[in-house]
């Protein structure tokens, strides 16, 4: 239950409160909960490094979380890999979101049913992320067409949840063929769904492209008029712009560091040694190996007391305290 409230809070973008549910949850001790439960813990505090800004820790928890996936007689709907390739997306690796696209087969053509529904979701995804890259007109056209499907199918469902989002994607797909005013009425219904139930992140996650069509809407004067809350979207509005502000800087390095690395790169600087560091920062010793590898790689160091000194030259503990 606490997993569950935790993906509530995410969604609502009260990122403190989902983590403290989350913590909740680690405090029962695993042995309590459900087989499924520490693959669902993960899998959620995935979602929560994603919505901070740190793609590669989320990564690193959806691998731990597929390690712990035990099957049952619940379908598995989110599999892993989809919610992987989403991330990927993210990152701007479309080539291995191409590969897993290709390794599950799927196709805007497939029959689809409720099972597969976030995989084709996450394919609209990658084609979306494929046409921003390539600027071809063939994955936007695809996309569209699989959304125009998935609509239908999620409508007559009754999945709010998925509808909401793929409204959300359709606004995008139009928007990034050029048709405003098609991409601002799928748009206006994504927000009607969504604002009786408080949604939030569905929104801010799709960054400047949505930040563009949420000031658009409200140029518009769209959401008065449709009885949609003006202060809804301007805390839509709010969120996707506070997202982008807090991108971590460059820091003048060649790669920057993640906010994430930085966070470690602070810890490094106290007594903590690397099991207490993961147990501050809720992710495993392994996870604080592989940031602190891409720490030392990033500053040019090979050890944590010149990581720490070469941080104090380039004034990164400023930054890693905000």
């Amino acid at each position: 239950m606490y997993v569950g409230m935790s993906e509530i809070h995410r969604e609502r973008d009260d990122v403190p409160a989902a983590t403290q549910q989350l913590l909740r949850s680690q405090e029962l001790g695993e042995h309590t909960g459900l087989p499924q439960n520490r693959h669902r813990w993960r899998v959620a505090m995935a979602r929560i490094r994603q919505a901070e800004g740190d793609l590669g820790g989320a990564l690193d928890l959806l691998d731990e979380a597929e390690r712990f996936y035990v099957s049952d007689f619940f379908p598995n709907v989110r599999p892993i890999p989809a919610l992987r390739a989403r991330v990927r997306v993210a990152q701007g690796e479309l080539g291995e979101a191409l590969g897993w696209a290709r390794e599950r087969g799927l196709s805007v053509d497939d029959d689809l049913s409720y099972l597969r529904e976030f995989e084709h979701i996450t394919l609209a995804r990658v084609l979306l992320a494929r046409h921003a890259a390539e600027r071809a007109e063939r994955p936007v056209h695809d996309a569209t067409r699989l959304l125009e499907r998935l609509l239908r199918a999620a409508e007559e469902g009754q999945r709010t949840g998925s509808v909401i989002e793929i409204l959300v994607l359709q606004a995008l797909a139009r928007q990034a063929r050029g048709d405003v005013p098609a991409a601002l009425a799928a748009l206006q219904r994504a927000l009607t769904l969504a604002e009786p139930e408080g949604y939030v992140r569905i929104f801010v996650d799709e960054g400047p492209p949505m930040a563009s069509l949420l000031s658009a809407f409200m140029k518009q004067g769209a959401a008065a008029k449709l009885r949609i809350a003006p202060s809804y979207v301007r805390r839509l509005l709010a969120a996707v712009n506070k997202t982008e502000d807090s991108t971590p800087a460059t820091q003048g390095l060649i790669e920057p560091l993640s906010e994430r690395e930085l966070e470690v790169l602070r810890l490094l600087g106290t007594d903590l040694g690397g099991p207490e560091i993961a147990r501050e920062l809720v992710v495993s010793l392994n996870t604080v190996r592989t940031h602190t590898k891409n720490i030392y790689a990033k500053l040019g160091v090979n050890n944590r007391r010149a990581a720490v000194r070469r941080a104090r030259e380039l004034d990164l503990s400023r930054t890693a305290n905000r």
